[in-house]
């Protein structure tokens, strides 16, 4: 962590258990960040917080600190099963669920709590095994929980910390009527510490709060501008069909080592990432399509810098921990404008500098004004040398839409480009992430995945 994002509280000063203590000097920590330094006091005194700050600041470690000193210091009841978790932390997408699971790994190593992890797509038998021999703190998205809960692998009645991370996404996703079936269950909120976490607060956000927290206590690190201070953002104004020209020539001209490329459907990311393979750019793709087992192995690749470029949509813009991104590039405009500020805030992290590139295209380019309304300020424009982009090679295996927009010629500089729009208009509806359940019509009942059996 850069020492500008660094406090002058040490962790040391907040009379922490030991066996937390060992933890964060396991990990390198020795003082807060803003949000830790705001947030822990109030979570250490037994009072529930929301807690709002900018992607990479330190949320994370932030929420575990709590949670684990809060199990240390508060005994579970003698009433308590082996089955009963003390502790329940939410993520809305799989990969934010490991990565929590990976840092309280870290952060617990001398406590001798148990951590358990449920996210869907795999493992299932797996994960039910290792949750019904019990767990302490148990990890996951709420489809594969509650699948687990409604199976009484696990109960609620002793859950002493509730934690909802990038809860602003959970209501995206579309997880709502889960959250609530979920908290309808635990003890009363004055039995237990709960804390929301989250790099956007709204409104709906606060309203579930003060309805099952106990008189939070709202803190919000307020940066100086809303997009991180390091980040070297510019937007190009290309055609449809000169964008994976663009891009190509782009990313060879700039050589990037680490590099995210957004955009705003699966089937676009496929695309994408064969047409860059065929220009001698390796690429992979992380996206709800993708299997599992598959996506963690990208990712690590990925975190390792053994892959140099990553295809993703916004299932990639949230709680990753991926050090050293140097370039993001928005291939599609989101049409959300905070996923803007979460996918550019995947490089230039912890004080470090990095490059966003976003491509105002046909489809796309109507979003720029509700975001450059959001950021409060003008993205710089770079204009496009359209003799100097390159000729492209079409990937040898296409699908028939490729032959549909691109005819039988590759997609050449001056090609013409007949891209689909999305079916209603004002851009492709927002996809949720595979872990979401079906709408229901009654809240209380079970995800559509349960009603077809146990999900792969």
């Amino acid at each position: 962590m850069s020492e500008g994002l660094l406090t002058q509280l040490r962790f040391e000063t907040l009379d922490l258990p030991e066996a937390v203590m060992q933890g964060l000097a396991d990990a390198g920590f020795d003082r807060c960040t803003p949000i830790q330094a705001e947030t822990l006091p109030i979570a250490l005194d037994g009072r529930d917080v929301a807690g709002q700050a900018q992607t990479g600041t330190g949320k994370t470690a932030a929420f575990l600190v709590a949670m684990f000193t809060h199990l240390e210091r508060n005994p579970p009841k003698p009433t308590r099963k082996l089955t009963d978790p003390r502790a329940l932390i939410l993520a809305p997408t799989r990969e934010l669920a490991i990565q929590i699971h990976k840092d309280a790994e870290l952060l617990s190593a001398h406590t001798g709590l148990v951590l358990g992890l449920a996210y869907g797509g795999t493992d299932y038998e797996k994960q039910r095994a290792h949750i019904q021999a019990g767990v302490d703190v148990l990890i996951g998205t709420p489809g594969r929980l509650i699948d687990y809960f409604k199976q009484h692998i696990f109960g609620l009645q002793h859950v002493q910390v509730l934690i909802l991370d990038e809860a602003d996404r959970m209501f995206d996703l579309g997880f709502i009527k889960d959250i609530r079936y979920v908290m309808r269950r635990l003890p009363p909120p004055g039995e237990r510490l709960n804390l929301v976490f989250s790099a956007t607060l709204s409104h709906r956000v606060l309203e579930l709060a003060y309805e099952h927290m106990n008189d939070p206590t709202l803190v919000r690190i307020e940066p100086e501008q809303v997009t991180a201070e390091k980040v070297r953002q510019c937007i190009y104004f290309p055609a449809n069909n000169e964008k994976l020209p663009l891009l190509i020539g782009l990313l060879r001209q700039k050589a990037a080592t680490r590099t995210m490329v957004f955009v705003n459907t699966k089937r676009e990311a496929d695309r994408v990432r064969d047409f860059l393979e065929a220009n001698d750019l390796p690429a992979e793709v992380i996206s709800g399509d993708v299997p599992q087992k598959k996506r963690q192995k990208v990712l690590a690749r990925f975190q390792a810098g053994e892959l140099a470029i990553l295809v993703t949509t916004d299932v990639g813009s949230r709680g990753l921990h991926i050090p050293g991104v140097s370039h993001v590039v928005n291939y599609d405009l989101p049409q959300d404008r905070e996923d803007y500020v979460h996918r550019i805030g995947r490089t230039a992290r912890a004080g470090e500098s990095g490059d966003a590139i976003s491509f105002g295209c046909e489809t796309y380019v109507q979003t720029l004004p509700e975001i450059e309304d959001y950021i409060s300020m003008k993205i710089p424009v770079e204009a496009i040398d359209r003799a100097a982009l390159p000729e492209i090679v079409r990937p040898r295996r296409s699908s028939r839409q490729e032959r549909t927009e691109w005819g039988s010629r590759p997609p050449e500089g001056g090609g013409r480009s007949r891209e689909r729009k999305p079916r209603d208009g004002g851009g492709a509806r927002r996809r949720r992430d595979e872990d979401a359940p079906r709408q229901r019509q009654a809240p209380e009942a079970p995800p559509a995945s349960q009603a077809a059996g146990p999900p792969s």
